[in-house]
C-alpha cells in the first residue's frame, strides 16, 4: 500500500504541522480524561483535591465539581475539533493558563486548601502552557491551520 493509498491523517502534512497536531489532541484528551472525571465523579475528586476540613462530599459540591468539569470537557471538545494556527495556541497556552496558576498558587499556598493532589492540576495548566508555546513556535510559518 502506497502512502497515498494510507487512511493515516498526517500524510502529506509537514513535521511541524504533525508534532502541532498530535500536541493539540493530547491535551484535549487530558482536558477530557480530568473533566470527565470532575463530572462522573465529582465526590471522589473532592476528596482527593481538598484537605479534609474544606471538603464537604455534599450534593452541592458534587453540582459544583461538575460544573468544572464540564467546563473542561467543553474546552477539550473544542481544542479536539477545532483547527488552530499559530496565534490560537499562543492563545490558548497563555490565556488558559496564567489564570489558573494564579488559582493554583493562592488556593494552594496561600489558603492551604489543596492536596498534593493538586498538583496534577499544576501540572496540566504547566502542559497547557507548554503546548501553546511549541505549537506557535511550530505553526508560526503555516498558512492552514491544524
Amino acid at each position: 500500500m502506497t502512502d497515498s493509498m494510507t487512511l493515516s491523517p498526517f500524510v502529506g502534512i509537514s513535521a511541524n504541522r504533525r508534532i502541532a497536531k498530535i500536541l493539540k489532541t493530547a491535551q484535549a484528551l487530558v482536558f477530557l480524561g480530568l473533566g470527565g472525571w470532575c463530572l462522573l465523579a465529582p465526590h471522589m475528586v473532592e476528596s482527593l483535591s481538598l484537605k479534609p476540613e474544606y471538603q464537604h462530599l455534599s450534593a452541592t459540591t458534587a453540582l459544583m465539581m461538575g460544573c468544572f468539569g464540564a467546563q473542561a470537557v467543553l474546552c477539550g471538545s473544542l481544542m479536539w475539533l477545532a483547527r488552530f494556527t499559530a496565534t490560537t495556541f499562543l492563545c490558548f497556552g497563555l490565556l488558559a493558563s496564567i489564570p489558573f496558576f494564579v488559582f493554583n498558587a493562592w488556593f494552594v499556598w496561600v489558603a492551604g486548601m489543596f492536596t498534593v493532589w493538586m498538583l496534577l492540576d499544576f501540572a496540566g495548566n504547566v502542559s497547557f502552557l507548554l503546548v501553546g508555546l511549541v505549537g506557535w513556535r511550530l505553526m508560526r510559518g503555516e498558512t492552514t491551520p491544524v
